[in-house]
Formats: structure tokens, C-alpha cells, sequence
């Protein structure tokens, strides 16, 4: 094609005037613009070989339309692009000329408002990091019609799916968003559209599958726009009671991110002085009560007490005979018993100007000054003896040396040579399991609890990470999972059983005073929530004796002299349980009808209505066969940039499963790919 415009064939305005439906519209301009087979491979690899005359094509044919008011043809030129961006690379180009600037104005006209929606629908699906935030600087006028067109069932369908999509390239990230781009969506503004069109009874299954990821996308990143919305905290606590576990794992997760940026970590400091003199003070009468009841010997306070002397009378030994083999024995049996007993000290001696540290000047032959200084020594002397028993110990004893210098990595390190070693040393799975990774931290603890020769402390640590771990994982799983398939929410349903079992057991074994107990608490308030869903009472009477225990586990940690953070967990705990009941007697109904959409889309694909939905399947269909490369092998994609979380077939409005192939390195559709020979990755 020459740089000249393109004239469109007489006759396509006249024949596409009389067409009863965008199915027609399109195939009478793809025929007589000659745009090739849109819905094959081989045609779309066409398109890259000519982009500009095609696109020259049909920019020419919206620019005439809208020049003489036909918005059919207008409709038809977008239908068409949006089909282009089931290709990354065709969908990029089409975007830096203007694609966008051609859907948007046909939102105002009644007889191309479904198709304009259902392009954008289309091209937010297919994913395109740009092409979704650029899109999403758009949403106060998208979330504008769901109010000036309050009975029409598809506008609200197509709006939230598009918004979702946009919303979550914006704020769906792991570091913090650009406050400009966050502005320009219209977070809360989107917020409270979502609520009022949840509230219509026309809303479809897709608006509110749709409408729940856009709720919860946001709440890490804009917790403020979320609180500032009426209903929407009542709303994911409501949402915690549908009859889906996939659905209350969402809403939950929502809810505890929301607190993330207030949160605090929890970081105690052991004082053995304090220590002391809190136990001198006394118990209090009702936590006495409660300790005898347990057993006093094996509460924290006590073994804590009991250890610390245990290990300052060992160190004096040291100090005396130098035997430092014998130290490393008792060090090893008061790590396993208890996690503050071995603190920092030191000796003084007397100077010329008064007390000064011990060292080898002033106390010659001292074998250490720092108390904690004898622990490498120890593991020195255990590892000279070489017995496998004298190994383990020389193990637990670096272990603990580089967790009390905050050195994490050498401890984990050496945790995982004990086990290249000893696969039975519980002890080594508690600090491996201390890693950033979640998938590795909760093998190596469920190994742990296995092991034959445990003490009750690590059990309980191991317990306690346990819980920690499984429930995260459960929770990524089930929000993760593609398409809801049910594998996916049976591992995630596993996961979270298996937390809230290890918590119960957690809750009946490890000692009230103990450190851990209300965080062990709150995750089995919440795993509850989660596990049981809908089988719980509005007002949670089924939790009425865990909340006792977590008042209980406060008065303790008072007592104890350890401050009760405002870590996410205990947020997330206060606002679940704040909103609960208001909030299933506010959205109960809507939840239900949320179940019963859900229920009948999972029984059987939903009926496309009749309409310009023709269009949409149409949208929907790539053949994977390729003429041209009938013995090449390409390797299909299974990721979306949007993941589907609810196991039920998708609704007409949707991408169905016929995809291009995705590239290995970014995972970007394209009809370009190739496979390489050498490493087999699509490219």
C-alpha cells in the first residue's frame, strides 16, 4: 500500500446499515476491507506481516463512519481491534494508535454501547500491563454508566469485569503503586459503584465474581479509600458465609491485607531481671488458677525461670573448670526446653577506676567474657568428641549462637547440614523452617513434628509455625487457582484444615502463659471463619469460648511484660470480628443469591442471551490449527494475567479456553511465537 488514504468500497456502509447483528457487522467489513480470518492463527500472523495497511484500513473506516454518524461501522472497526488483542504484540500497537480514543466515545450511543464495553472486556482479559492501567484511567467514566443506565443487566456485567481487570493492573502489585495512577482510577469512587451494583437484584454471576475480586484488589495498597466506603468491610466479613470456601478465602485474605501498611511487627525483648521481678510480684489468683490446672512445672514462666538459672550456674562451672564440652551439653538440653534462657552476660572485675568487663588483661585465662561467647566454643568442643550425639548438640548449639546475633541465614544453613545428617533432629527443622518460603518452611515443620525425639518446646515451635504456615499457603492457593478447578480447592481446603487441626492442638498442649498462644488463637478464630463458612451463627456464639481464651492469653502476655502488638494478624482479627454480624444481616441475602448463581453456573455452562453476544463468541474463538506450520510444535500457555477463582465454566462474556500460545519469558500472547529448537521455549 502507498502512503495514500485508503477508500472504503462503496456499498460496505449500506450493507453493514442492514445488518441484524455484530456477528454480520464484522464479517461483512473483515470481507469487504479484506482483513483476514481474525479467529486463526494463520490469519493473525497476517496482520503482523501488514499491521499498518490493515490498520490503515480500518482507521480510515471509523474515520469516514464517524464523519457521517454511522455507528455501526464504528462499532464493527472496534470489534475488529479488540479481536487483534488477543495478541500482545498486535494489541501494544494498536494501543500507541489510539485504540482506546476509538472505544471510548461509542459509550454514548445506545446501539454501540454493548459492543464498546465488551471490547474493553475483551482487551482487559487479555491481559497488557499498559493497555489495562491506561484503561483504568477511565473508570470514573466506565463506573458512570452503571448509574445512568441502572436497568440494563449488561452494562453493570461488562463494566465491573473491565474495571476488575484495569483496577488490578494498578494496585495488584507487590510494591507500591504509582499514587498518580492510583488517583487517576478512582479507587474509592470505583468502590462504591461495585457496592451499589451488588445491591441490584439483575447482577449476574460474572458481575459478582468480578465485583469481589475488584473489592479485595485494592485493600493492601488503599486500605483508607477502603474503610471510607460504606458497607465494605461488613461486605468481605458477609462474604466469609458463602457456601464456596474459594469465596471466603478471598474475602478473608481481603480483610487482612487491609491493615498491613498500620501493622506492626512483634518484637520481644527478654529481660531475665524483669523477668524475675514480674515472677516475684506474684501471679495473679484466675492466671494461677490456670497454670495449676496445666501443670505449673511446664508453664513458660517457670521454665523459663528454672532454665536461666540452670544455664547461669553452667556457665559459672565454665568459668571454673573450662570445660566446655560439659557446658555444651547443658546448653543444648536448655535450648531444646525452652527460646530465652540463654541471654547475655558478662563478668566484671574490680579496677583502678572501678568495675571493668573481664578479659584476658585484667582476668587472665577467662575462656570467654560474653556469656553468649562460650556458645562456638562449646560447639567446638562437641564436634571434637564426634559422637552423633555430641554432633546434634554441637548443631543446636551454633544454631541458637547465630539466632541470638540475628544472623537467620547461618542458622538455617546450619540447620540444613544437621539434617544432610541427622534427618531426626527436630530441633534443625524449627530453624530451617524460619525461611522466607512458605512451601519449604511448612515441609520442613511437618517433618519436624514426625521426628521421635522432641521436647514439648520445639513441638510447640514447630506447632506454631505450623499453623503460621499452612494457613498462608491455603489462603494463596484457593485466591490463586486458576479457573477453580477442583484439585486446586481441595489442596487449598487441605492446607487450611490442616492449620486449624494444628492449631486446636497447639491451643490444648502448649502452656496458656506462653508467648505465641494469642497469635496461635486468632488464626484458629479466623481459620474457623474460613473452614466453617455458612455453618457458623451470625453472631459467632460457636466462638464464644476461643474468645475467652484470647482474653485470657492478653492478661498473660500482661503479665508477662509482653506488649500485645498491633500486628496484621490481631487487626485483621479485630475488624473480622467487628464486622461479622452486621455484615451478614446487611449482605446475607446477597450472599445467598451470590451462592445460587454460583451453584447453577457450576452445574451447567450459563445460556448466552441472544443480542450482540454474537459478537462475543466470536471474540472468543482462536482455531489453533496453522496451515502454514502443520510440523511445527508450539507450546500452549495456561496463564491469563487474570486469574479466575471460581470453579464454574465461564459466562459468554468472557475469553474462552482457545488461546494463542504464550511466551515462556513474559507469558504475552502472540501468533508470532516460536519454539526454539535448541531449549524448547516458546519465544
Amino acid at each position: 500500500m502507498s502512503g495514500d488514504p485508503y477508500v472504503i468500497p462503496d456499498g460496505m456502509f449500506d450493507d453493514v446499515s442492514n445488518a441484524q447483528s455484530w456477528n454480520f457487522v464484522v464479517s461483512c467489513m473483515c470481507e469487504t476491507l479484506k482483513i483476514p480470518d481474525l479467529t486463526t492463527r494463520h490469519g493473525l500472523k497476517k496482520i503482523h506481516t501488514r499491521f499498518n495497511d490493515y490498520h490503515k484500513r480500518l482507521d480510515a473506516a471509523y474515520t469516514s463512519a464517524q464523519r457521517c454518524g454511522n455507528e455501526k461501522v464504528m462499532g464493527g472497526v472496534v470489534g475488529i481491534m479488540a479481536k487483534m488483542c488477543a495478541d500482545a504484540i498486535l494489541r501494544d500497537k494498536l494501543f500507541e494508535k489510539g485504540l482506546l480514543r476509538k472505544v471510548m466515545p461509542l459509550l454514548g450511543f445506545d446501539s454501540t454501547r454493548h459492543v464498546a464495553l465488551q471490547a474493553l472486556a475483551t482487551v482487559t482479559h487479555h491481559g497488557g500491563l499498559k493497555a489495562r492501567q491506561d484503561i483504568a484511567r477511565q473508570n470514573s467514566n466506565l463506573i458512570k454508566l452503571l448509574y445512568d443506565y441502572p436497568d440494563d443487566p449488561k452494562v453493570p456485567e461488562l463494566v465491573i469485569m473491565t474495571v476488575a481487570h484495569a483496577t488490578e493492573a494498578v494496585v495488584s502489585c507487590e510494591e507500591t503503586p504509582d499514587p498518580r495512577l492510583v488517583k487517576a482510577a478512582s479507587i474509592r469512587a470505583v468502590l462504591e459503584a461495585t457496592i451499589v451494583a451488588l445491591r441490584r437484584p439483575i447482577s449476574s454471576y460474572t458481575l459478582f465474581s468480578h465485583a469481589l475480586c475488584l473489592l479485595v484488589a485494592p485493600t493492601q495498597h488503599c486500605p483508607a479509600e477502603c474503610k471510607a466506603v460504606p458497607s465494605m468491610l461488613r461486605l468481605l466479613a458477609a462474604f466469609t458465609r458463602s457456601s464456596a470456601i474459594e469465596t471466603r478465602a478471598e474475602a478473608f485474605s481481603g480483610i487482612l491485607r487491609i491493615p498491613i501498611n498500620e501493622s506492626e511487627f512483634e518484637q520481644t525483648q527478654f529481660d531475665p531481671k524483669r523477668f524475675v521481678e514480674i515472677y516475684q510480684r506474684g501471679t495473679p489468683p484466675h492466671l494461677s488458677d490456670i497454670l495449676m490446672d496445666y501443670g505449673p512445672e511446664k508453664a513458660e514462666v517457670v521454665l523459663t525461670l528454672n532454665c536461666t538459672a540452670e544455664y547461669q550456674k553452667a556457665i559459672v562451672q565454665a568459668m571454673q573448670d573450662h570445660d566446655m564440652y560439659a557446658l555444651g551439653k547443658k546448653l543444648a538440653s536448655i535450648i531444646q526446653r525452652t527460646e530465652f534462657a540463654i541471654a547475655e552476660g558478662g563478668w566484671q572485675v574490680e579496677g583502678p577506676g572501678g568495675l571493668e568487663t573481664a578479659n584476658e588483661t585484667n582476668m587472665p585465662g577467662v575462656p570467654f567474657t560474653r556469656w553468649t561467647d562460650a556458645l562456638p566454643l562449646s560447639a567446638k568442643a562437641l564436634r571434637a568428641k564426634g559422637t552423633p550425639a555430641d554432633l546434634d548438640a554441637a548443631d543446636i548449639v551454633e544454631m541458637k549462637f547465630h539466632m541470638i546475633r540475628g544472623r537467620l541465614p547461618e542458622a538455617i544453613a546450619v540447620g540444613h547440614k544437621a539434617l544432610a545428617r541427622n534427618r531426626g533432629l527436630a530441633y534443625a527443622y524449627y530453624i530451617v523452617s524460619m525461611g522466607a518460603e512458605i512451601e519449604p518452611g511448612l515441609r520442613a515443620v511437618k517433618k519436624g513434628l514426625k521426628c521421635k525425639n522432641i521436647t514439648d518446646f520445639v513441638r510447640n515451635q514447630l506447632l506454631w509455625r505450623a499453623v503460621n504456615h499452612a494457613a498462608q499457603q491455603g489462603l494463596v492457593v484457593l485466591r490463586e487457582a486458576r479457573e477453580g478447578t477442583a484439585q486446586a480447592r481441595a489442596e487449598g481446603t487441605a492446607f487450611l484444615m490442616s492449620a486449624w487441626e494444628d492449631a486446636k492442638t497447639y491451643i490444648s498442649e502448649a502452656p496458656p502463659d506462653g508467648r505465641h498462644m494469642l497469635a496461635v488463637l486468632t488464626w484458629y478464630v479466623m481459620l474457623t471463619v474460613v473452614v466453617r463458612g455458612p455453618e457458623l451463627s451470625e453472631n459467632l456464639r460457636e466462638l464464644d469460648p476461643a474468645r475467652r481464651k484470647m482474653q485470657t492469653a492478653v492478661e498473660f502476655m500482661d503479665y508477662m511484660g509482653y506488649p500485645v502488638a498491633r500486628t496484621q494478624l490481631n487487626l485483621a482479627r479485630e475488624i473480622l470480628l467487628r464486622h461479622y454480624t452486621d455484615g451478614a444481616k446487611e449482605w446475607g441475602a446477597v450472599v445467598r443469591r451470590y451462592d445460587e448463581l454460583e451453584a447453577r453456573a457450576q452445574a451447567s455452562v450459563a445460556c448466552c442471551a441472544e443480542g450482540d453476544d454474537d459478537l462475543a463468541e466470536w471474540l472468543e474463538k482462536i482455531d489453533m490449527d496453522d496451515p502454514d506450520d502443520a510440523n511445527s510444535i508450539y507450546m500452549r500457555g495456561h496463564g491469563h494475567g487474570h486469574a479466575h477463582k471460581h470453579g464454574v465454566p465461564k459466562e459468554k462474556s468472557e475469553m474462552a479456553s482457545y488461546e494463542l500460545y504464550r511466551c515462556s519469558w513474559c507469558g504475552n500472547p502472540s501468533a508470532v511465537l516460536r519454539k526454539c529448537a535448541g531449549c524448547g521455549k516458546t519465544k
